[in-house]
């Protein structure tokens, strides 16, 4: 398709960056990288930050529809979906209810749970409530070592790895300043895996598998955004059976949640007899130049613009407008 015809397809799009989130940095690269490669595919992009302009701009903007690359708070939890739904302005990624579900670590491994897909056992703690002698007592149920999440956050914001005791009080503080309640998680030793998925319904489809490998198998938000001592192996090394299973898991998992459009679903391999464990979802995944959906479609044969693209056609809003209404 050449560019006047897909300027004509798309119309005015918006590429919503930046936010106000922990993750706003991360935002500001992946926003730019998918602005600058919906311009080079000849559409009529433009850049919007909502931490810098209100969503009265953004109605008269009049964009046809937006690609949201936020991160994090304020742009992956259902909030920024809502105003657009209100809006009438179709949006890339899940709907309102699936977004803010898929923002909550602890909602999301209830769901999977009920539909009997396997996740790391957890307890729920009070961040302001919880006594030293309850948090002494989570190590009983779920071992050590284990982790503490906060559950609202970015999946390497806000976590902390506890190998005893005399560490709880400190990881439970560090994610008490990020959220309300903190997630106490088994952790699971071995492989850790992401999966990315497109698509919608039954027409979802899991891309390559991609196998994360950080120093010390520490993940953390320097390794995942700005290290280039990270490792990334994709395809990764598993043999096929394992890679379906994996894969349908990742499928089954997304649309568990009803997302739409595109996800990155985050696993661990269990090292003592390869038992995969979903972690989490993410509902807006990074597309910086470290990210894992642009390199786990480029191993698929999609490269970066074709990918923004494909993911840019899917926007939608969950509730059509009325046909007796019309913007403003």
């Amino acid at each position: 398709m050449n560019a006047k015809n897909m300027a004509n397809e798309f119309g005015k799009v918006g590429v919503l960056f930046g936010g106000r989130s922990a993750e706003r940095e991360v935002s500001l690269m992946s926003g730019s990288g998918v602005l600058k490669a919906l311009q080079g595919k000849g559409i009529d992009a433009h850049a919007f930050d909502p931490a810098e302009r209100s969503l009265a701009e953004l109605a008269e903007q009049k964009f046809d529809r937006v690609f949201i690359a936020l991160h994090g708070r304020y742009g992956e939890d259902g909030t920024l979906q809502g105003a657009l739904e209100q809006l009438g302005i179709p949006y890339t990624g899940s709907g309102v209810m699936a977004s803010s579900i898929a923002m909550d670590k602890i909602m999301t491994k209830r769901i999977w749970l009920s539909h009997s897909l396997p996740t790391p056992r957890f307890a729920v703690l009070d961040a302001k409530t919880t006594s030293s002698e309850e948090l002494r007592r989570v190590p009983d149920e779920l071992g050590f070592p284990l982790m503490l999440k906060a559950p609202h956050e970015g999946s390497t914001i806000g976590i902390s790895k506890v190998t005893g005791h005399s560490d709880m009080r400190a990881g439970f503080d560090n994610c008490s300043k990020y959220d309300d309640v903190v997630l106490a998680e088994e952790f699971i030793a071995g492989r850790e895996l992401t999966v990315p998925v497109l698509g919608s319904g039954r027409g979802s489809r899991a891309l390559p598998v991609v196998e994360i490998r950080a120093p010390q198998g520490n993940y953390d938000y320097e390794h995942k955004y700005f290290s280039d001592d990270t490792q990334y192996l994709c395809p990764a090394p598993l043999d096929e059976s394992l890679t379906g299973r994996i894969q349908s898991l990742a499928v089954q998992a997304y649309n568990a949640l009803g997302c739409a459009g595109w996800a990155r679903v985050d696993f661990m391999l269990r090292a003592t007899d390869n038992e995969p464990f979903l972690l989490e979802i993410n509902t807006s995944p990074g597309m910086t130049g470290h990210s894992l959906v642009p390199m786990s479609a480029k191993a698929a044969g999609v490269g970066y613009e074709d990918l923004c693209v494909e993911i840019l056609k899917s926007a939608a809003l969950d509730l059509m407008p009325s046909k007796d209404w019309t913007p403003n």
